[in-house]
């Protein structure tokens, strides 16, 4: 599977982070999902965002995507507050993929693809490709063939397997060629081949400029692809560093295993 996919190109700036996130804190009610957290993104790195179910990943990612309104703190992207809403996020580089796909099962693989492009900003379902616009066709469907899906993009996407629907609802983050990409849980229920074909093309997104931070529980697949490891844990940030210096810090092997470390 070819691994080729055109990104925007970095604006290179070395004074700000792809993306920073400056003591983000998070309640809900009484409850507080996120204690003060703390990391940044490079342009061209992969961060993994990890920790036991219900350390908080997933609020970070609503945080960053204007789903979730933070208590204090901040979250810039290039060095200007994220923007709150779908299309703006989308304008300043920024894509996502669900853990749960969130594709529309009625619509063919293409139909997929050409949301962001077709209908950015509209509730419901795409125009569709006779209406998107042969720019955005042209684009979808080159997307398409750089995950090696081109000769499924007529086909209705609930009719393809799984490790298929997940290509497809990276390639529809992909179709927007983003400058910033978060990938939650990109790896699960995915078989081995599948996942170095994953890593691949991670691997050359990254390369051509665009950051990348991923929430992930599968192990071995974000040891061996992050640049650095962010560990939640009870949504305060414990361990930072390279896999590394993270698989060897002691809190690390408390969060997980419950194991009792010296203050």
């Amino acid at each position: 599977m070819s691994t080729q996919h055109p990104v925007r190109s970095s604006d290179s700036r070395d004074a700000d982070p792809r993306l920073q996130i400056a003591e983000l804190t998070v309640r809900f009610g009484g409850l507080t999902a996120l204690d003060a957290v703390s990391f940044e993104v490079g342009a061209g790195e992969t961060v993994a965002l990890i920790g036991p179910n219900g350390a908080g990943k997933t609020t970070v990612f609503n945080s960053v995507c204007g789903l979730v309104k933070p208590s204090a703190g901040r979250v810039t992207i290039d060095g200007v507050p994220a923007p709150a809403s779908p299309t703006g996020l989308i304008r300043h580089g920024v894509a996502r993929t669900l853990q749960g796909l969130g594709l529309f099962g009625g619509m063919s693989v293409l139909e997929n693809v050409l949301v962001p492009l077709a209908a950015p900003g509209r509730s419901g379902r795409a125009a569709g490709p006779g209406r998107a616009g042969a720019d955005a066709v042209t684009t979808a469907t080159e997307t398409l063939r750089d995950l090696g899906l081109d000769a499924e993009a007529q086909r209705p996407v609930d009719s393809l397997p799984y490790p298929e629907r997940k290509r497809v609802a990276l390639a529809r983050a992909l179709v927007t060629q983003p400058t910033l990409l978060l990938l939650d849980e990109p790896a699960g229920g995915l078989g081995a081949g599948d996942i170095a074909d994953l890593s691949a093309i991670v691997r050359r997104v990254a390369a051509s400029g665009c950051s990348v931070l991923l929430v992930e529980h599968h192990m071995d697949f974000v040891m061996a692809l992050a640049d650095r490891i962010a560990v939640l844990d009870f949504g305060r940030v414990i361990a930072c560093g390279t896999p590394g210096e993270v698989q060897a810090d002691p809190r690390v092997e408390e969060a997980y295993l419950g194991v009792e470390v010296a203050s």
